[in-house]
């Protein structure tokens, strides 16, 4: 997919969410959404964050998006609920949803891993990509070409040493991955897939390896080639697949 040359109007009159839009991959698949034609529907933890891409997507004079502030570490099955009736009341139908939010959590051995701090990494990484999956279903279902992608890690596809609940909660994030699309596979017009983004210059890969020079490692930017190609009708009949970016 490093060749892929997404064509300027790919999104067009598509409605997409994106959860961690504030930052990082989620800001940037929010950016590259928009300019591609989507209707894009920030989700966040961080208003001002959320606030300031709106401003910078209407200041480029592309589709004005949608803010939806959340916490995805308290928020409760009803608010999941809210969001996607409210969708289905707006649009009508949901055609893509990221799930770019996560949280590192500690790097430490298990056995002083805090309880606290697994409980954390396990709501906003899994719980909640659950909770978003279950309430936005029926918008996305009302789509004639939908597509959900979560964002992955190689330590969720090979364990290591010191990546706790980060890293079993990113094989957590493969296994609904999995389980979804062989659900929807035969029964809608929904592909899911994962994308594991690689090293990429983020706050989380900075707070990870806080020696490393963050100019030796590739932008989010760089990095939307495939997320496109996901989120557009060329990946149509591509799902269930844990790719790498």
């Amino acid at each position: 997919m490093e060749h892929y040359t997404p064509r300027p109007d790919l999104l067009a009159d598509r409605i997409i969410l994106v959860t961690g839009a504030g930052d990082g991959l989620g800001k940037a698949a929010a950016l590259a959404c928009a300019a591609h034609g989507a209707t894009v529907i920030l989700l966040g933890r961080t208003q001002s964050k959320l606030e300031a891409l709106y401003d910078e997507i209407v200041g480029q004079g592309l589709p004005e998006p949608v803010i939806h502030p959340m916490n995805l570490q308290t928020a409760t099955e009803e608010e999941y609920k809210v969001l996607g009736d409210t969708i289905l009341e707006q649009f009508g139908r949901l055609d893509g949803l990221l799930h770019s939010a996560a949280v590192l959590g500690p790097r430490t051995p298990l056995q002083f891993y805090a309880a606290e701090s697994w409980m954390k990494v396990m709501q906003v990484n899994v719980n909640a990509a659950f909770l978003l999956c279950k309430s936005l279903l029926p918008a996305l279902q009302a789509s004639a070409d939908a597509s959900i992608v979560f964002t992955s890690s190689s330590v969720g596809r090979k364990g290591r040493a010191y990546w706790g609940g980060y890293s079993v909660s990113k094989f957590a994030v493969e296994g609904l991955m999995q389980v979804l699309a062989d659900e929807l596979r035969q029964t809608s017009a929904i592909r899911v897939n994962s994308i594991d983004p690689g090293a990429t210059r983020t706050n989380m890969r900075k707070e990870a390896y806080p020696a490393e020079d963050p100019n030796t490692l590739v932008t989010p930017q760089e990095r939307m080639g495939l997320y496109l190609f996901l989120m557009g009708p060329d990946s149509k009949g591509v799902t269930g697949e844990a790719l790498h970016a």
